[in-house]
């Protein structure tokens, strides 16, 4: 298979400041947790650290006017996290723009990867 045959795909970060941004880890990373219930078990399905996954979530909810994700502590009944309705909203948002960024730069990417030098299988 050539470089070619290979789909280009864009990887989007949107930087705010300097310590603020979302790009497409910090989406996956509550596209799990909303689905995990918990900010551990998401982290370890990506192989991140119970401290990066909760040093993550952290940043993001202090980026916006409202929390993203709640959290519960654990305990005897266990903990747990979950989106807020501003977490489902600025997700949702962030995959709008990753999409239509992708629809409307399409023909460029293709342009681009037509130029692509051929690899030849082996190397």
């Amino acid at each position: 298979m050539d470089e070619n045959t290979k789909h280009p795909h864009l990887r989007i970060r949107i930087v705010f400041g300097e310590d603020e941004m979302i790009g497409p880890g910090k989406a996956e990373l509550l596209e799990r947790i909303d689905r995990c219930g918990s900010i551990a078990a998401a982290g370890r399905e990506m192989g991140m650290s119970y401290k990066r996954a909760w040093e993550l979530v952290g940043t993001l909810n202090a980026m916006f006017q409202a929390p993203l994700v709640e959290s519960t502590r654990g305990g005897p009944g266990g903990g747990g996290a979950v989106l807020t309705n501003a977490g489902r909203d600025v997700l949702a948002l962030y995959r709008a723009f990753e999409m239509e960024v992708a629809e409307a730069g399409a023909a460029r990417l293709e342009a681009l990867k037509s130029r692509l030098r051929a690899i030849p299988e082996g190397k």
